[in-house]
């Protein structure tokens, strides 16, 4: 869905594209697959999302160099919380860039009062099974209010087909969603909302049981988040992962390396100590189990032990 939506912008070769470093590879490799260069962003400490005075310096410094076009900017929902998108469409329309949501974790999520999928020019989401709205494979689904985009999207979905299905008018993809994952899709849209609120309040439990123990998601104001993750912070996330796991609970890190430092990426980013927050919080982020059908039992079992756990470093 990301490459449809960077297609359907005209981005290329000599194009920049600015994306956060704390994110999943798939935001940064379709900008590369289309010739143009990912220019790398800190995030905000609290939200973990696109940190918009970096932004304006990455922009700058882009524009300044003159090697590059400044072109768009993608917006992560990282772990289901949206970006800051007022603040972010305030930077790309004084700078003439289109600016790209990607709600892969996000679906169900507002941002004061505005629904995911009306955030952006453009918004991008996923249908892998893991996320908010899961199918049984593999899928996705572009949000625009743009007619003249939504035309030109519908024309990339059908390998650039125009009026005619041998009218080819531009280069496409196959982006057809097949017809057994829309079923299931279909099937599974009207419980979202139940879901995301058995979200929400589980990942209130969680906030009760860690006080004192580790840094909760944050929660700004006139927000409401798909709880795609609840991702704790803590700088001894070894010792409580260890904790957790001799438990029988299990855990993740997302994301462990930002991508600037990333092998595949090294190229295109500051190196380390470029970006310092997202560098930081791959050393301390850690992801609990958060589902909208966790049984209470496995869910006092958690917060029972987190709780535990706080006590003991309360008494020392």
């Amino acid at each position: 869905a990301l490459l449809m939506a960077l297609l359907a912008l005209g981005i290329g070769r000599g194009d920049a594209v600015f994306v956060p470093t704390f994110t999943f590879t798939a935001t940064a490799e379709v900008v590369l697959l289309l010739g143009a260069v990912p220019v790398f962003v800190d995030v905000c400490e609290d939200s973990c999302t696109l940190d918009p005075e970096d932004l304006r310096r990455q922009i700058a410094q882009v524009a300044q160099s003159g090697t590059l076009c400044p072109k768009a900017v993608i917006a992560v929902d990282l772990y289901g919380l949206p970006a800051d998108y007022p603040r972010l469409r305030a930077i790309t329309d004084a700078h003439g860039l289109r600016l790209i949501g990607d709600g892969a974790q996000s679906l169900s999520a507002s941002c004061h009062g505005r629904q995911v999928g009306r955030l952006a020019d453009l918004t991008a989401t996923s249908f892998f099974p893991a996320k908010p709205l899961g199918c049984f494979g593999d899928g996705g689904a572009i949000f625009t209010e743009d007619q003249a985009l939504a035309e030109t999207l519908r024309s990339i979905r059908a390998h650039g087909k125009g009026a005619g299905k041998y009218d080819i008018v531009r280069v496409g993809v196959n982006g057809r969603l097949d017809t057994l994952q829309a079923a299931v899709l279909l099937a599974k849209l009207p419980a979202l909302r139940v879901e995301q609120s058995r979200r929400e309040a589980l990942s209130r439990r969680y906030d009760a049981a860690l006080a004192g123990l580790a840094r909760p998601p944050a929660r700004p104001e006139g927000y409401i988040s798909a709880w795609a993750q609840y991702t704790l912070q803590t700088p001894a996330r070894e010792r409580l992962q260890r904790q957790l796991t001799d438990a029988g609970i299990p855990t993740q890190i997302y994301y462990p390396r930002p991508m600037h430092l990333q092998p595949a990426y090294r190229a295109y980013g500051g190196g380390e100590g470029s970006l310092p927050i997202a560098e930081r919080l791959s050393q301390t982020v850690l992801s609990l189990p958060m589902h909208p059908y966790m049984p209470e039992d496995v869910a006092d079992y958690i917060c029972d032990h987190l709780s535990q756990m706080a006590s003991a470093l309360a008494e020392g």
